[in-house]
């Protein structure tokens, strides 16, 4: 499948980190994770540091003016941005639930601070019992394993979408997808082969606990899922599917450089944006400003993220 991006994730990957950019947003340095309650679910969104992405990335569609403009309201420079990971940790009842394991030590050496995060609020990573998998890019699946190739969460049961499963685990990847995918199609059988032991395949309406629905937002990759939390109005873990709270929210009709399948992402990123405003859906994003979580607003053409 075509990838709209001029920037292989290998090189995405070796760019150089700005080491004058802070690992953990302020607001945790300062105040530890911010944690909440949606009706039977106690959330706490952990960090797993930051992402620094290209502006052709972020915004290929953008003029010069205009990346210039966002690059630097994101804190970045004249050629990137950092981007921080939210990495949801949900306690149900006796599950303790995370959504996405962050980078490990397979992406930029700004990410994969899970682990030691879990350590610094006391969570032993042996008493995650689910992770579930909103797609397979290694932002989001590279913290399986650690460093010796053992499974960072050893008593996790483990969830992915059927098509997500099929696309990256693929034995023909190399001839059916454009070159930029081949590192990420790699990283993903890595990641899924090491917990094929305990590996549940899922599809979009399924539940993975009870209150916890699983819903499709294909597009930024073919079986990329959100998950809608039950609770006093729904919460919607939205993994990728709107990829930043300022990019995508203000300027919603741009491409991502990073979605597999460009125009699909575009439409259904646009559907979930004017859902959310519409029910006032409150939303959990993955590299939004920490802790993204908050809601849609309306704003002329576009949108704006507020915080609640």
């Amino acid at each position: 499948m075509a990838k709209r991006t001029s920037t292989t994730a290998l090189e995405v990957k070796e760019m150089d980190m700005s080491p004058e950019k802070p690992i953990l947003p302020p607001g945790v340095l300062a105040g530890g994770f911010h944690k909440f309650k949606h009706g039977r679910f106690e959330i706490t969104v952990l960090s797993d540091g930051y992402i620094t992405l290209t502006s052709d990335i972020l915004m290929p569609d953008g003029s010069p003016e205009e990346r210039r403009s966002v690059l630097g309201r994101l804190g970045g420079d004249a050629d990137s941005a950092p981007l921080q990971t939210n990495i949801p940790l949900i306690r149900h009842g006796s599950d303790l639930i995370l959504v996405d394991v962050g980078a490990g030590g397979n992406f930029q050496p700004s990410d994969g601070r899970l682990a030691e995060n879990l350590g610094s609020i006391g969570v032993d990573p042996a008493s995650i019992t689910k992770v579930v998998f909103t797609h397979v890019h290694p932002d989001h699946s590279g913290g399986t394993t650690k460093a010796d190739g053992s499974v960072q969460f050893p008593n996790a049961q483990y969830y992915v979408n059927e098509a997500e499963f099929s696309f990256w685990t693929d034995p023909d990847f190399e001839a059916k997808m454009t070159e930029p995918l081949h590192v990420f199609a790699r990283g993903a059988q890595r990641d899924l082969s090491a917990v094929k032991d305990r590996l549940t395949v899922i599809r979009p309406g399924d539940e993975i606990v009870t209150g916890m629905n699983v819903v499709s937002t294909r597009g930024h990759t073919p079986g990329h899922i959100s998950l809608e939390l039950a609770g006093d109005g729904n919460l919607l873990i939205a993994g990728d599917v709107i990829p930043n709270d300022v990019v995508s929210f203000e300027n919603p009709k741009w491409h991502f450089g990073f979605d597999t399948e460009p125009e699909i992402a575009l439409q259904n990123r646009a559907a979930l944006l004017d859902k959310a405003e519409n029910e006032k859906l409150r939303m959990l994003g993955y590299h939004w400003s920490y802790p993204g979580v908050g809601y849609v607003e309306r704003n002329g053409s576009s949108y704006r993220f507020v915080r609640g």
